[in-house]
């Protein structure tokens, strides 16, 4: 099952290679909400694994980031006690820009043809 969560990217860890054929990356961000008038933060570790390790390369500290993630639990004994760990694998990382659209490579289609300058011409500038 996959989650995602929208937040601000706050640290960027290196890359950690924990073994021959296994690396990790982790990033955290910020979440802040609002709940009946009283604002709560929160700070949410990711761990991304093997070809995802880049991904928080993507966005910078401070961007505001969607991320797609997945929870994954394990479980280990050791001396006869359970031990149990929880990761929040991220997967995908999306920049979000607030309050608009994203940028386009488009040229406006509006007309200057209602414009006119001190003579009198039809002038957009």
């Amino acid at each position: 099952m996959s989650f995602e969560i929208t937040g601000k990217l706050i640290a960027k860890y290196e890359e950690v290679q924990r073994s021959a054929t296994f690396k990790t990356r982790e990033f955290v961000i910020e979440k802040t909400d609002d709940i009946n008038g009283r604002t709560i933060t929160n700070y949410i570790k990711f761990q991304c694994v093997q070809d995802k390790t880049t991904l928080p390369d993507k966005a910078n500290i401070g961007d505001d980031v969607k991320v797609f993630f997945n929870i994954k639990g394990s479980k280990w004994n050791k001396n006869g006690v359970d031990n149990y760990i929880t990761n929040l694998d991220a997967w995908r990382l999306e920049a979000v820009k607030l309050g608009g659209t994203a940028p386009t490579n488009e040229m406006p289609t509006e007309t200057f043809s209602n414009f006119e300058d001190a003579d009198g011409e039809d002038l957009p500038f």
